[in-house]
């Protein structure tokens, strides 16, 4: 018996377009507004050029929102704004699921496939949406034997420690989360957690396989942490700081991977073993039946270690940049001076010099501006390289990992602070130096 389709009737759209635009401004005005103005009466307002802010202004910069641009920036400065938002945790994700989507797509075309394709129009876009669903969805299982306080945790502190690592990365003039004097030492720190969360989380699971995994991370990272550090060394010779935005304000002439590019090289291979990337995957495996220390995560629980995981390739592909590419130094993209002045309302719009000024100072600085634009534009170039050897390298043997952690590269960083050393001694780098 065949089926009569319904036809498409113009009216019924319009009809229900019109009944759903009805009710969302009903619901708008008889819930949201009320609701909104209840939450601005507990909320402290802060003091702008001496003047306290208060419910109906932020009601009145609602209908205006130009004049809401000094709340704005106020709200920006904020610890919170640094930490959820730019540049902290928000921005590292939005890089990572950028990241996810990209080596999915450039793994596929190196292969000679498709790759994500069917959910959304243009190449598969919301995918990474619809995987993100998916995990949230799924049923987190339990090992019947599993320490179940310590495997619980163990997700959500390696979530953690990339977060606290990206905090640590200055990524414009004057926008760092956590700028402390030993930020290299806090990173140091900061690694030094992944390995005990990993063994932790592989002897939590009470499974032979996650815990293999998990020994062959621990071999691995503490292998690849001490050339790691020593490969750095020589940028701390060089500077004479261990604060990251001294470090990138030094190379406002030249990066230091000019005179330090072995140190540039052995700390881009520990940055692979760190991340646990082709051809060092052995703790993983992910071509294998079992995912070495991830084999018993499940649902959100995996989905959280892939997000640490990602999270941890931005900040060390950041932290490459920041130490040996100049961080966000780089010629200008367009003209210093502004172009062209519009005033509205007391706030000041400099178009021409893609910048915001209001009475309280600049929202949105050219240096800041010119300065992202350079930091993420180095930092997706060091991404695509570190992305790249998973297509085209085979995973080595265990025995050589282990020689090339403890051998070759630790001779290299020692080679590598000899060259700082006698930069230094000859006047030619530090203080006093000819450059």
């Amino acid at each position: 018996m065949s089926v009569i389709a319904p036809k498409f009737r113009l009216g019924y759209l319009i009809k229900g377009l019109t009944d759903n635009i009805f009710w969302i401004i009903v619901i708008l005005t008889l819930v949201g507004l009320p609701v909104v103005q209840i939450v601005l009466i507990y909320i402290d307002f802060p003091i702008i050029d001496g003047e306290i802010w208060n419910p109906f202004r932020v009601l009145d910069a609602m209908t205006h929102p130009e004049r809401a641009l000094p709340l704005v920036k106020s709200f920006m400065q904020t610890d919170f704004f640094k930490v959820a938002a730019f540049p902290g945790f928000g921005f590292a994700a939005l890089i990572a699921a950028a990241t996810i989507f990209v080596e999915r797509k450039l793994l596929a075309k190196l292969q000679l496939r498709v790759g994500p394709f069917y959910c959304g129009k243009v190449e598969g876009i919301l995918q990474l949406m619809a995987d993100g669903l998916k995990l949230i969805s799924k049923e987190i299982i339990i090992p019947a034997k599993a320490d179940k306080p310590l495997f619980w945790a163990a997700p959500v502190l390696f979530a953690a420690t990339a977060g606290a690592f990206v905090a640590l990365i200055p990524v414009a003039p004057g926008w760092v989360v956590a700028d402390i004097d030993l930020g290299l030492l806090a990173v140091f720190a900061v690694i030094g957690f992944f390995p005990i969360i990993t063994i932790v989380s592989a002897w939590s699971a009470n499974s032979k396989f996650p815990f293999i995994g998990g020994i062959r991370a621990l071999y691995q990272m503490v292998s690849f942490e001490i050339p790691l550090i020593l490969s750095l060394l020589g940028i701390v010779m060089l500077t004479g700081t261990l604060n990251l935005v001294e470090i990138v304000e030094s190379q406002a002439s030249f990066p230091w991977i000019i005179f330090m590019p072995i140190g540039a090289i052995v700390f881009f291979i520990c940055i692979l073993a760190e991340l646990e990337r082709i051809p060092f995957d052995l703790p993983e495996a992910e071509s294998e039946i079992v995912a070495g220390w991830l084999t018993e995560f499940s649902g959100m629980m995996y989905g959280l270690v892939q997000l640490g995981s990602y999270l941890k390739l931005y900040a060390f592909a950041a932290l490459f940049v920041v130490l040996f590419l100049g961080g966000w130094n780089g010629p200008w993209f367009y003209p210093m001076e502004p172009i062209a002045e519009v005033i509205t309302d007391g706030v000041v719009l400099m178009p021409g010099a893609l910048t915001l000024e209001i009475e309280g100072g600049l929202l949105f600085s050219q240096e800041m501006i010119n300065g992202l634009i350079w930091f993420v534009l180095k930092t997706v170039g060091v991404i695509l390289v570190i992305l790249i050897p998973r297509g085209v390298f085979p995973r080595i043997r265990i025995d050589l990992l282990l020689q090339i952690g403890w051998y070759k590269l630790i001779m290299l960083a020692f080679v590598n602070i000899f060259i700082a050393l006698a930069l230094v001694y000859s006047g030619i780098i530090g203080p006093g130096g000819i450059l």
